[in-house]
């Protein structure tokens, strides 16, 4: 397995001072993620997903349980994952500095390993589609599918072997979101990188995954493969998930 959440609990403190309260982000969630697959990970607002992709990124320590990385547990340091787990978010701006051209975004990866590769920059952006042309400009000069693929382009530069995609193209106008998604599975077929997809959109997520992890209150209450789930769902959140798409 190249990722595993077993038995995992993440607790914050919330309220005012002398009344504080445990709120239970997750409870007790027990996840894998297979090599070379990708886990749609779905649910409503407020179920614990964007928690569980920042515990699956080692950004968020959990209360309880554990998590491994290739069969070993994560490291103290997070440091120490850098280059072998990367994420693409929902807004291309929250991972592209504003500031900087394409070019050293997308190479902003490897400086923190200590590598100079423009080769390689350029090789990703035209990979994902792009001029190579395009790495002189500032993100605000692209469309927003064109900086998505930046941020494709930036995460993979490192050849990682984990992703996180989180409501990846939810931003994106729908035809764009189909060219986006051809473009993670053909890198995927390529590059051979496991993957969890975060989405509410039970469509895009139907096309992506191969297994679906649906969660509610911070708990995992179904997992199946994707034909399964879309077919004949065991839970009845799932069903009623299904029913409203």
């Amino acid at each position: 397995m190249i990722l595993e959440l077993d038995n995992v609990t993440v607790t914050f403190t919330a309220g005012p001072p002398f009344r504080r309260e445990h709120v239970h982000a997750m409870r007790g969630v027990s996840l894998y993620v297979a090599e070379g697959e990708t886990l749609g990970l779905v649910g409503e607002s407020g179920s614990g997903k964007t928690t569980a992709s920042r515990v699956a990124l080692g950004l968020q320590r959990p209360t309880a349980g554990a998590v491994r990385f290739e069969g070993k547990p994560f490291p103290k340091r997070r440091r120490e994952l850098a280059g072998h787990m990367q994420a693409v978010l929902q807004h291309p701006h929250w991972s592209l500095n504003p500031r900087m051209r394409v070019g050293a975004s997308v190479a902003e990866p490897l400086a923190v390993l200590g590598e100079k590769a423009p080769d390689r920059v350029h090789e990703m952006l035209e990979r994902v589609g792009l001029e190579a042309g395009l790495a002189t400009r500032y993100p605000h000069e692209l469309s927003g599918g064109q900086r998505q693929r930046v941020s494709i382009a930036r995460a993979l530069v490192t050849r990682p072997r984990f992703l996180v995609f989180d409501e990846a193209v939810s931003a994106l106008d729908v035809s764009v979101q189909a060219q986006i998604l051809n473009l993670i599975k053909d890198l995927q077929r390529e590059f051979g990188f496991s993957a969890l997809f975060i989405s509410h959109d039970l469509g895009v997520v139907r096309y992506i995954a191969d297994r679906i992890a649906v969660m509610r209150g911070g708990e995992v209450v179904e997992t199946a493969d994707t034909a399964t789930f879309y077919t004949a769902p065991a839970h009845e959140y799932s069903k009623r998930l299904l029913e409203a798409l």
